[in-house]
């Protein structure tokens, strides 16, 4: 991908950069687009975060988490529900389109009651998204993380789950960290067609020294995100934007400027 038009940097990606930096250095690189994780939003007005990025030309193209709606008490469900509105309502604040959801699993219930507490917690956010008028965007995590990050792991469980919910205001984000092993990934992407909001991109290192902040730059590792872009294109009609999403000691450790321009570079050769 030569063009970048369609190029969106997590801020997780380049941790060591505080929002004010990240804005500066996407801008100067020619990076239209910026996943925002809520915490770099902490410390000072949503407005001022939107002024920030409109003053550098950026797009807020997602907010970056919510969600675990699995409890285990009454406390716990409505803290849930709290923080979801919360992170819908700073979503709209700074003009994202969606909300992404890491859903959530709590090892002492069952994946089908995990599951359960998931489909009614979105449900019951519908709602208010529409309101504001910002997507929850479930994003299926890797099956390693079923026991306490989330219960949903495939884009086959978020169709499943959106064919009970509904997807006028709820979507499906494709990050190909969580879905590069699925055997029904193509069936399940053309299932899915327009519900697929978000694409991430990243790369499967081998061996993976840590299950989460060992992510690859792509073509670092054995993901074809070339093919999995191609995929969600032409099977689901996907057209925004591509959204760049590392957690990587290993390259947090680096000089920035040079891994920002080796994130570009990784961008146009391998996606």
């Amino acid at each position: 991908m030569n063009d970048l038009s369609r190029l969106a940097i997590h801020t997780m990606t380049t941790k060591p950069w505080d929002l004010p930096t990240a804005c500066a250095k996407y801008a100067a690189a020619g990076v239209p687009g910026v996943g925002l994780w809520r915490q770099w939003l902490d410390g000072r007005p949503l407005a001022e975060s939107k002024k920030m990025l409109d003053d550098h030309g950026l797009k807020a193209v997602s907010l970056v988490r919510s969600g675990f709606y699995p409890y285990l008490n009454a406390a716990e469900k409505q803290a849930a529900f709290d923080d979801n509105i919360k992170a819908l309502d700073e979503a709209a604040a700074v003009g994202a389109p969606q909300v992404v959801l890491v859903c959530g699993a709590k090892p002492e219930l069952s994946l089908p009651e995990n599951r359960r507490h998931i489909t009614e917690g979105i449900a019951s956010l519908v709602d208010h998204a529409s309101k504001v008028g910002v997507k929850l965007s479930i994003e299926p995590l890797h099956p390693m993380y079923a026991d306490c990050r989330s219960a949903v792991n495939t884009i086959g469980q978020c169709n499943d789950m959106l064919d009970q919910i509904g997807d006028e205001w709820v979507g499906i984000a494709a990050d190909v960290y969580h879905i590069w092993w699925d055997p029904c990934l193509e069936q399940e992407v053309k299932r899915a067609g327009k519900r697929i909001i978000g694409f991430h991109v990243c790369d499967w290192m081998t061996p993976t020294a840590d299950m989460l902040n060992d992510r690859g730059l792509m073509g670092e590792g054995c993901i074809d995100n070339r093919g999995i872009r191609q995929l969600v294109e032409t099977a689901a009609g996907f057209a925004d934007w591509i959204e760049v999403e590392v957690f990587s000691a290993r390259h947090w450790a680096r000089d920035q400027d040079t891994y920002l321009a080796d994130i570009i570079e990784a961008y146009k050769k391998h996606v």
